[in-house]
């Protein structure tokens, strides 16, 4: 019978929507409770187990305690061996390594992890590439290549390993970023490391396209085309990403390179703002949401932009979406489509279909988003 080893980082991706940009560190993790900030992760986890549960044969489930995994499992619908302890709601970094050694000592034949990027980096340096590995996506930053495109691929993709359906694996890049330059609108990745997943290409996210060379003149053409585009009275809410820079450098305003900001009539009203911000601006007006593409990985949402929660997309409507991006990074997307993870099936389900994509001054291209 195969073994399935599970670990849950409780506390990932807290950061994402109260605009904190990860959720490293014990400061960030209280002002992230203090702002209001609720875990994602146990939920994801259980979209992940019940796919699982879903689609494969006979396995039995090695997890840690409590919010680790086994109240996950739980929630699930399944029985799990539970191994290890814990101190419920102080769980750190160390109790990762030690979940993630511990389930590669039991011999299990895939280890299932909950977390972002910080996540992937304690399971690698914990058991390297000792066992295959599979993350699903539950952070903020997700730039590794080790996680499934969403928690319900995660837990089909196991599903197919565990059968034997999907026996194939690869070496997959665990990243991770510095979330303290990150807040300073710095962005600086670094590799880590490599492990092994099961691979099966349209259940992987793969890594994104750091570096991508786009044209000046594209980025500022697109930008051209989305100011002349704007109605008057309308609030227009601008995702992170290079590609959205020029968008509010148009007004004279300085863009928050990583952050979610806000223009009205051509003024700068609300700069690196949380989700409940942008809901506070939203009473009684019309608005836009404009967003880019991240390259090699194709998410327009629930990557670093977990801001633009799915009330926010809601409030706003599917019509009033704007995707830009240049054609350089549209050139580096696998399969040529978008991707989106809000963490709302129902709602990802609502924003498939085709979208016409601002590629330079009154240039667009369809592109499906998946």
């Amino acid at each position: 019978m195969k073994k399935l080893g599970l670990v849950v980082n409780p506390i990932a991706g807290m950061g994402g929507r109260v605009g904190l940009k990860g959720s490293d560190g014990e400061e960030i993790l209280r002002k992230a409770r203090e702002l209001g900030a609720e875990p994602r992760s146990p939920g994801r986890a259980v979209q992940a187990l019940q796919a699982i549960k879903r689609g494969s044969s006979v396995f039995e489930l090695y997890t840690y305690p409590g919010e680790m995994g086994e109240d996950e499992a739980r929630m699930a619908g399944l029985d799990p061996n539970v191994v290890g302890e814990i101190t419920a709601e102080e769980t750190s970094a160390e109790d990762t390594k030690e979940a993630a050694r511990t389930l590669a000592d039991l011999g299990v034949d895939l280890l299932l992890f909950a977390g972002g990027d910080g996540t992937a980096r304690d399971v690698y340096e914990a058991i390297d590439s000792r066992v295959p590995v599979l993350g699903i996506p539950t952070g903020v930053k997700i730039h590794s290549a080790v996680y499934a495109v969403t928690p319900v691929a995660a837990g089909r993709l196991a599903a197919r390993y565990l059968s034997g359906e999907a026996s194939e694996s690869r070496d997959a890049e665990v990243m991770d970023i510095d979330e303290e330059a990150f807040r300073e609108n710095r962005l600086s990745a670094r590799l880590y490391g490599y492990m092994k997943v099961p691979y099966a290409q349209e259940y992987l996210q793969g890594g994104k396209e750091g570096g991508v060379r786009q044209e000046p003149l594209d980025l500022e053409a697109i930008a051209a085309d989305v100011r002349d585009e704007m109605e008057q009275g309308a609030l227009y809410i601008v995702g992170p990403g290079s590609s959205t820079v020029p968008v509010v450098e148009q007004f004279g305003a300085e863009k928050t390179l990583l952050g979610m900001d806000l223009l009205m009539d051509g003024e700068l009203v609300g700069r690196d703002v949380n989700e409940e911000e942008i809901l506070s601006h939203l009473d009684g007006v019309d608005a836009r949401i404009v967003v880019t593409v991240i390259g090699g990985q194709g998410f327009i949402f629930g990557r670093g932009n977990q801001q633009i929660s799915p009330r926010v997309i809601r409030r706003v409507g599917r019509d009033n979406i704007i995707v830009v991006a240049t054609p350089q990074k549209l050139a580096t997307l696998r399969d040529r489509v978008l991707r989106v993870d809000t963490g709302d099936p129902e709602l990802d389900e609502w924003l498939r279909g085709y979208y016409k994509v601002v590629t330079g001054y009154r240039r667009r291209t369809l592109v499906k988003a998946v």
